[in-house]
């Protein structure tokens, strides 16, 4: 498979990419990540994705395929960005426990005159967790780099994740079984 551009600096993203033998490049842009509040989630997932995509295709051409993406978390309809601090963090995870939610995972393929935009969703239910726990989970792990507070890799996701309907994958932050497909057929 031709080498790409990861668009993300995600090191949940980089080792995907490698578990799945896609050569990459990482080019990362600091770009806004904000959305039009009038956007459903998967409409922000993708808009954001295919910002950062072509922020990398303007500084670096699109002859090489440049995968970027974005992982939001709705939980009763709210949207759980990365925390800003530890009683935020403790927040989110008070709201995931004992209820299902939604990881949504934006995708944006540009290469050449192709591009593909796409979002896939994976619904996680959690099981009741204590204050204990999530306090212990926020402690010890410093959730605050990931979208809802959590890696469904970690502690949390070992012990309190009852069930994933969908991508396991995309809660990590990329569909990559998908992403492979579509890179195949370019």
């Amino acid at each position: 498979m031709q080498k790409i551009i990861l668009a993300s600096q995600s090191p949940r993203r980089k080792q995907l990419l490698e578990w799945a033998e896609i050569p990459f490049d990482v080019m990362v842009s600091d770009i806004d990540e904000s959305f039009d509040a009038s956007m459903d989630f998967e409409e922000a997932a993708i808009y954001v994705a295919h910002n950062k995509a072509k922020a990398i295709a303007e500084k670096a051409g699109t002859a090489q395929p440049i995968l970027a993406a974005d992982t939001v978390v709705v939980c009763n309809k709210q949207f759980l960005g990365k925390p800003v601090d530890e009683e935020e963090a403790v927040a989110f995870l008070t709201m995931l426990a004992g209820n299902t939610h939604q990881v949504i995972t934006g995708v944006a393929i540009l290469y050449e005159a192709h591009k593909i935009l796409f979002a896939d969703t994976t619904e996680v239910s959690f099981h009741p967790l204590s204050e204990t726990e999530i306090r212990h989970y926020v402690e010890k792990y410093k959730p605050y780099d990931k979208a809802g507070a959590y890696a469904i890799q970690e502690w949390i996701g070992v012990v309190g994740i009852a069930s994933v309907k969908g991508d396991f994958y995309n809660v990590m932050g990329l569909p990559v079984s998908r992403v492979v497909q579509c890179l195949k057929a370019l």
